[in-house]
């Protein structure tokens, strides 16, 4: 089978034996696999380009390299059909091969199989493509454990920065269904470019980063953005608004600007609620599908790539011109 693997930012194709899961693992082929911005920014050291040629499929080598570093896997989501199940799992679990499942690989997403812990691992209902189950699931979960730790009440205004990313466009229709917001404030780097794509999902109003004014103070912010931002979306808020930063961009807020208007900061993690609150995890994940099928919820995908042209993929995300979720395809 094929791989993507990388060693200092550049891309690879491996040809290696597909592998065998092990205890608690399903070997998936896989159909859809997602993209995801902290991956390209693991690649893209201080911001400059990192996956060579962008009109090309990346190099192809065979083996793990000469120099005793081999390169290094890519996580992200995939979504496929079980080919194979590891010893006890269908007796635990009830998985079996030819079971449609999709969930978050932290070993090499970025194959043509991977292999999927069967905690990170749920069934692809009917009703969805492999390319649905990608853009929802993670990006959903995300969009909707930030939401809810925002502590959204009815007619508020919400402001949802990177509206046109995979978790972002989620998040800016599930504050209204979900969060009962009374107006949504859609905020980008280029307005122009996606404003038509945001009002289509449901926001009132298209703002870009560098605009002197955004509007009224919005009661809470989903921030995917982070680092200079920070400061502009704390004054962007009313008094007693909440910040949920769930970016890996980074950012620090001077204290006085939290203390002057009572505005709390909070972090999310995805991953720390798949851990410790499993439960939470699954129902938030049910809730997801439930309004997938009621079609309420729209997950967009904005391009698909062969695997062979992940670099592609990548300096599409790098350059934030993509309008919902990035796939590549085996």
């Amino acid at each position: 089978m094929r791989r993507i693997r990388h060693r200092h930012g550049t891309l690879t194709v491996q040809h290696v034996p597909t592998p065998a899961p092990g205890p608690g693992e399903l070997l998936v082929r896989t159909e859809a696999i997602g993209v995801t911005l902290p991956v390209v920014r693991k690649l893209t050291p201080h911001g400059g380009a990192a996956d060579g040629p962008v009109d090309g499929p990346v190099g192809e080598v065979v083996g793990e390299g000469d120099d005793g570093a081999g390169p290094e896997p890519l996580g992200g989501e995939v979504a496929g059909v079980v080919e194979a199940v590891g010893p006890d799992v269908a007796e635990a679990t009830g998985f079996a091969p030819g079971d449609r499942v999709t969930g978050l690989c932290f070993g090499d997403a970025y194959s043509d199989a991977a292999l999927l812990h069967t905690a990170m691992a749920s069934a692809v209902p009917d009703h969805a493509t492999a390319h649905d189950a990608v853009a929802l699931v993670r990006g959903g979960l995300v969009a909707l454990g930030a939401l809810e730790a925002a502590h959204p009440r009815p007619g508020e205004t919400a402001l949802v920065t990177a509206a046109a990313s995979g978790a972002g466009h989620l998040a800016l229709q599930l504050a209204r269904l979900r969060g009962g917001a009374g107006h949504v404030v859609a905020a980008v780097g280029d307005p122009a470019a996606k404003g038509d794509f945001l009002r289509a999902l449901g926001a009132d109003a298209v703002v870009g980063y560098g605009d002197t004014d955004w509007g009224p103070p919005a009661d809470y912010a989903l921030d995917a953005v982070g680092g200079a931002l920070l400061g502009p979306l704390v004054r962007g808020l009313t008094d007693g608004g909440r910040l949920v930063a769930y970016s890996s961009g980074g950012g620090t807020l001077a204290a006085h600007e939290l203390l002057a208007g009572a505005t709390s900061v909070t972090g999310f993690q995805i991953g720390r609620v798949a851990r410790e609150r499993p439960a939470l995890y699954a129902a938030w994940r049910e809730e997801l599908w439930r309004l997938h099928a009621a079609g309420e919820l729209r997950p967009a995908v904005a391009a698909a790539f062969p695997l062979a042209e992940a670099a592609r993929a990548h300096a599409l995300i790098r350059a934030r011109g993509n309008l919902g979720k990035v796939v590549l395809e085996p």
